[in-house]
């Protein structure tokens, strides 16, 4: 089954572009998945081996067994069996998808964080109380993660030829291979100051050419990225946890707040679908009620 698995992966990476993470995440799970079944059918375990009622078994034992997974957790997972179960239909591998009537608990929808202006304001200033090189990346970066909402894997990968400077844009690779034009706005100013004045004095010759380098002078890491916002946030006396994803939430609903066409604000985000992007309409709705 191993070997099924590998050729099911390389699918998501070559033909969909899935990121790194995503490939790990279905990685992780669907070996668990697979070492279910072999508990079962034993370690000669081959794909037409599998039956409905040992994907329902898994299912039951991710609810209800010795670990007992929340709802969300549970529905990555189903989510992640019924891909691969299809796939191997798809390759006639099986006669018949055993997951194809597989359903997923209800999760309920994450209200996502968002930070006031006053807190944005803080947050953004803290970087400033040090001082340096790595005071102005640290700065810049964080206004280039509000400005434009990018994901974090995303704002590691820009190059330096993804920035247009003179037009203000930097081009964003997203998921599935998706190419976008974000504007950076009010983050110009402070990536500009930070690539003139500060980049140089964190690159080396061996620097490969990302705009956001770390202070041996190689490519930022994601967790570079948390551990940055995480040590703003405590200077900026922000409680509670302050993420990467708490500024794209940010982002979107305080665009949605001054107007903006829910659309544009799914192509901004580089949403695949707009029920994604939906989530922050009732978000700026509460927020407006509470205020």
């Amino acid at each position: 089954m191993d070997q099924y698995l590998v050729k099911f992966l390389d699918t998501l990476s070559v033909e969909k572009g899935y990121s790194d993470n995503t490939i790990a995440a279905y990685r992780n799970d669907l070996t668990q998945f697979i070492a279910f079944l072999r508990a079962r059918a034993g370690a000669a375990l081959e794909p037409a081996a599998m039956t409905v009622e040992m994907v329902e078994a898994y299912v039951g034992d991710l609810q209800h067994g010795a670990a007992a997974y929340a709802p969300s957790t549970v529905a990555r997972k189903v989510a992640a069996v019924k891909s691969f179960c299809h796939f191997l239909a798809d390759q006639k591998l099986i006669a018949a998808d055993p997951a194809a009537k597989l359903s997923s608990p209800k999760v309920k929808k994450h209200i996502p964080r968002i930070l006031t202006a006053a807190e944005l304001e803080r947050l953004m200033e803290a970087p400033n109380r040090s001082g340096g090189p790595k005071a102005m990346r640290d700065r810049a970066l964080l206004e280039t993660l509000y400005a434009t909402g990018m994901r974090v894997t995303e704002v590691v990968n820009i190059r330096l030829e993804d920035v247009d400077w003179e037009g203000g844009v930097v081009i964003c690779q997203g998921k599935g291979d998706r190419r976008r034009r974000i504007p950076l706005g009010s983050a110009l100013g402070s990536a500009t100051d930070y690539l003139q004045r500060a980049r140089p004095t964190l690159a080396r010759e061996s620097s490969p050419p990302m705009l956001f380098l770390n202070h041996r002078g190689q490519k930022l890491t994601r967790q570079g990225v948390w551990l940055i916002i995480k040590e703003a946030a405590e200077v900026a006396g922000i409680e509670g946890d302050v993420t990467p994803h708490t500024l794209r939430h940010s982002f979107a609903k305080h665009l949605l707040g001054t107007g903006e066409d829910l659309r544009r604000v799914q192509e901004l985000l580089g949403h695949a679908n707009l029920s994604t992007t939906q989530v922050y309409r009732q978000v700026s709705a509460q927020v407006t009620t509470q205020d």
